[in-house]
């Protein structure tokens, strides 16, 4: 007998995670299906989802003025689809997917938390309702060791609750990105993003918000410009709630120096663009994962991190990174020289990094432990 699971997830668009583990998931053992709550129909996940024959339904949802039409919609569907366990993802679906699979009584209600203190800094009422979700949930996955100490030691959740599951990733796609086959993937993105071939590139995977650290890696950029006249800065997610002060700082850089990328699609052959790549947040917790850890290194771009969410698990200074400490542009600028002007750095870099990932980060490894979760 097969186990109805059903993802229900908030405000997405493109998500290759929830891909991969449509793809993955034994179907011999479970039935897999997804509620999308989104503003708008046809995201990237939906139209994946649709054209892989996994069912999938749009709810439509814009905040607080459509819980409660959203909570019967979503109310339904789990009846329609007699679902045995719930699986939400993200703020507004933790909140409307695990109520409403407690009135319907599912006994396997898991959520999986995704932020780390981001509530604790910036929202504190907002841990309140962490704290309600985390209540309704019977399970809930800590992306790291980082949340589950948030989880445990600053929420108060039993610790037999928690079950840390780290991200997996098709390590493949990233491996297999240079042969035949893809060099038009990378040209492409090379001729829309740097066209005049400028060199060294520096790349950040990182949406605009004051805690990924991104006012600390321009200017440490605008001084490396002074010696590298031809470098050029990519910084992808260019979008969030610190755009003004990001695009002050902009000022003063030539527009030829610089892209800002909103959103691309292909991010497996952004990352081969890239000489160096930089992901610097501003403490030890303000990342809750932070996927571009994996995808830099898996990707052999030799890379410049401060030590958040995943990273302490495993990233080691002058092993598989160079580590800078938080909020030091003058540190980010000086681990950059070091990266150009030392051949044998930058290789032992890219080669342990990427065994690490290889190691610890594979799809297998994360599919078998959600399955694990999912047996009732």
């Amino acid at each position: 007998m097969k186990t109805n699971i059903t993802y229900i997830i908030s405000n997405i668009d493109k998500a290759i995670a929830f891909e991969w583990i449509a793809d993955e998931i034994n179907k011999n053992k479970f039935n897999l299906s997804f509620i999308l709550l989104n503003n708008k129909a046809n995201c990237h996940l939906e139209k994946y989802l649709k054209e892989h024959q996994i069912p999938v339904f749009f709810v439509e949802y814009h905040g607080k003025k459509s819980i409660f039409s959203a909570f019967w919609k979503v109310r339904k569907l789990l009846k329609i689809l007699k679902t045995q366990v719930v699986h939400t993802h993200l703020f507004d679906a933790c909140l409307i997917g695990l109520f409403v699979a407690k009135t319907l009584s599912i006994k396997k209600r898991i959520h999986t938390r995704h932020h780390s203190s981001f509530h604790h800094e910036y929202f504190p009422r907002a841990v309140y309702y962490d704290k309600f979700i985390n209540f309704l949930s019977t399970s809930i996955i800590a992306i790291t060791s980082n949340v589950r100490d948030i989880l445990v030691d600053w929420e108060k959740v039993r610790p037999e609750k928690v079950t840390i599951i780290h991200h997996g990733f098709k390590l493949e796609e990233f491996e297999n990105i240079k042969n035949k086959d893809n060099e038009n993937r990378i040209k492409t993105l090379q001729t829309k993003y740097n066209p005049l071939n400028n060199t060294p590139v520096i790349g950040v995977i990182s949406r605009y918000t004051a805690w990924k650290g991104v006012q600390y890696i321009i200017p440490a950029f605008k001084k490396l410009l002074k010696t590298h006249k031809n470098a050029h800065l990519i910084l992808a997610n260019a979008k969030g709630d610190y755009q003004n002060e990001i695009k002050k700082l902009l000022q003063d850089i030539p527009t030829e120096n610089y892209t800002e990328i909103p959103f691309e699609n292909d991010i497996v052959a952004l990352y081969q663009l890239f000489d160096i790549h930089i992901h610097t947040p501003i403490n030890a917790h303000a990342e809750a994962f932070g996927q571009t850890y994996i995808e830099a290194l898996i990707s052999k771009v030799p890379c410049i991190f401060t030590i958040s969410g995943i990273a302490n698990n495993f990233i080691k200074h002058e092993k598989n990174a160079l580590v800078v400490p938080y909020e030091d542009k003058n540190a980010i600028y000086e681990a950059m020289i070091r990266l150009l002007t030392d051949k044998n750095l930058r290789e032992n870099l890219v080669k342990n990094g990427f065994e690490d990932v290889k190691k610890d980060f594979g799809i297998e490894t994360y599919i078998k432990k959600l399955e694990e979760l999912y047996a009732l």
